[in-house]
């Protein structure tokens, strides 16, 4: 079966920092490439960021910029979203997906289940 399996959510301050990961288990990480999703309350879920396989191109959402920073070892078939400066409105279930090609609004067939990271003093 193909999937994610997904870790590093949490609990973090305004501010602060925080690092999750999704791990590829099934398939191989190349030459997928990578999205990251967030679902908050209320609203739909929506495509944060993504990264290409074949030269690590990223994308990111205007509500992310500069602030988040995508990655990826396919060594360890493994993606990373680095989260900086995190805010109230980061909070959220963090979904991690492999699809052909990058970008925000590009299709992803597989998916993790999520982690959550919740933002609050």
């Amino acid at each position: 079966q193909q999937q994610f399996v997904e870790s590093g959510g949490g609990w973090v301050q305004p501010g602060g920092s925080l690092r999750i990961s999704c791990t590829a288990s099934g398939f191989t990480l190349h030459p997928h490439a990578i999205a990251w999703f967030r679902q908050t309350p209320g609203r739909e879920r929506e495509a944060i960021s993504s990264i290409s396989s074949s030269d690590g191109r990223t994308y990111y959402a205007d509500s992310v910029y500069g602030r988040f920073t995508a990655s990826r070892d396919d060594a360890k078939n493994t993606a990373y979203l680095q989260m900086n400066r995190v805010k109230p409105e980061d909070t959220g279930l963090y979904y991690c997906a492999a699809g052909l090609i990058a970008g925000l609004k590009q299709r992803y067939d597989i998916w993790g289940q999520g982690t959550q990271v919740t933002v609050s003093s």
